[in-house]
C-alpha cells in the first residue's frame, strides 16, 4: 500500500475496490455522471481539495472526459493533479462484454500501469524531483506542430501513445503531464520519433 496525502477521485465503486487495494488514502466515488447533480458530494470534493488536495482518476473514455472536465471546473485547479490511465482495449472481468468504445476503466487496468500514470502526474515526486532544465512551453508545442497546426491532433495523438497516455488527452493537459516526467531534450526525441515514423 502507497500512502498518499492527495484524496483520490474515482467514476465507481469497483473503481474505488481497485485503488483500495493500491492506495492508502481517501477514495470518493462520483457514481459516474450523478456528481453532475449532487451538491453535497460537489461539497465534498471541494473541501477535500482545499484541505489536501484532489486527483483526478477516471476512464479515458468519452465519459471519463466528461466527469474529469466537469471536476476541474468545480474545483480550484491548483489542488487538483489530473492522472490518465492509457487507452487499453478490452474487457472488464466482471462484465460479460466490452464498453461501447471498447476501453478498460480504471477497475480493469494493470497495477503497474496505475502506478505510472501516477508518476507521470507527479504524485510521488517532489518539486526538487521534477526535470531539470527548462520547462516545454505552449511555443514548443505550437512551433513542433503538437498544438495549432494542421496536422496538431495526429501529431498529439500520437505523442500521447508515445508517453502511454490516453488519445483524448488535451493539448493543455499533455503539456502539464510532459513538464513533471520529462526533460525538454527527452520531449523532443520524442517528437523527432513521431516525425520520422509519420514521414516514413
Amino acid at each position: 500500500m502507497i500512502k498518499i496525502n492527495e484524496a483520490v477521485i474515482v467514476e465507481g465503486k469497483y473503481d474505488k475496490i481497485k485503488l483500495s487495494g493500491i492506495l492508502d488514502t481517501v477514495i470518493i466515488e462520483t457514481d459516474g455522471f450523478g456528481v453532475f447533480k449532487d451538491k453535497e458530494k460537489q461539497r465534498l470534493i471541494r473541501f477535500l481539495a482545499e484541505k489536501r488536495g484532489i486527483i483526478i482518476m477516471t476512464d479515458s473514455d468519452s465519459a471519463g472526459f466528461k466527469i474529469r472536465s466537469f471536476l476541474n471546473g468545480i474545483t480550484d485547479v491548483k489542488n487538483i493533479k489530473n492522472v490518465f490511465i492509457p487507452d487499453v482495449y478490452g474487457k472488464e472481468k466482471r462484465k460479460t462484454e466490452m464498453s461501447r468504445e471498447g476501453k478498460i476503466g480504471v477497475e480493469g487496468i494493470e497495477t503497474e500501469l496505475i502506478l505510472s500514470a501516477l508518476q507521470k502526474a507527479g504524485v510521488f515526486c517532489s518539486e526538487n524531483d521534477k526535470p531539470s532544465g527548462r520547462e516545454i512551453t505552449r511555443t514548443d508545442f505550437f512551433e513542433d506542430g503538437v498544438s495549432g497546426g494542421e496536422n496538431s491532433s495526429e501529431i498529439r495523438t500520437a505523442l500521447a501513445r508515445e508517453l502511454g497516455l490516453p488519445t483524448r488527452i488535451s493539448a493543455s493537459s499533455l503539456l502539464k503531464i510532459i513538464n513533471t516526467c520529462m526533460t525538454y531534450d527527452e520531449y523532443k526525441t520524442a517528437v523527432k520519433k513521431i516525425r520520422k515514423m509519420k514521414n516514413a
